[in-house]
């Protein structure tokens, strides 16, 4: 059987695409977030079926949000982007997506094969 599809979410370019005040509590904005990605899991995305392997990569203030069911959280040591790139390279030959609109992130990632999409496939 072959592996889920790898979503692999860019926490801080998705959550800053939304001016909801996030500013002001970037934990809690990567906690909604997470919480936002968990019905992805078994559902699937548009035009990427479930079930899907979620995961959220936090930096800075976000780090140590908690993995919950369905969402994995990655904390990144340093850049969250390039903690990205790691997991991207790390999915070797199995089908990744990425959902970032960063420019620089999507052509590192597509550089590996990785598919990418906007922050709008998650926070419709």
């Amino acid at each position: 059987m072959n592996a889920p599809l790898l979503v692999i979410v860019d926490a801080a370019n998705v959550i800053g695409s939304v001016p909801d005040g996030w500013w002001r509590d970037r934990r809690g904005a990567a906690e909604r977030l997470r919480d936002l990605l968990v019905p992805y899991a078994d559902e699937g995305l548009t035009g990427f079926p479930g079930p899907l392997e979620v995961v959220l990569v936090v930096e800075g203030a976000a780090r140590g949000v908690p993995s919950v069911a369905g969402v994995r959280v990655e904390s990144a040591p340093g850049s969250g982007d390039d903690r990205i790139v790691e997991l991207a390279a790390e999915a070797g030959e199995r089908r990744c997506l990425v959902v970032t609109a960063d420019r620089e992130l999507r052509n590192r990632v597509g550089a590996l094969d990785a598919e990418v999409t906007g922050p709008r496939t998650v926070r419709p």
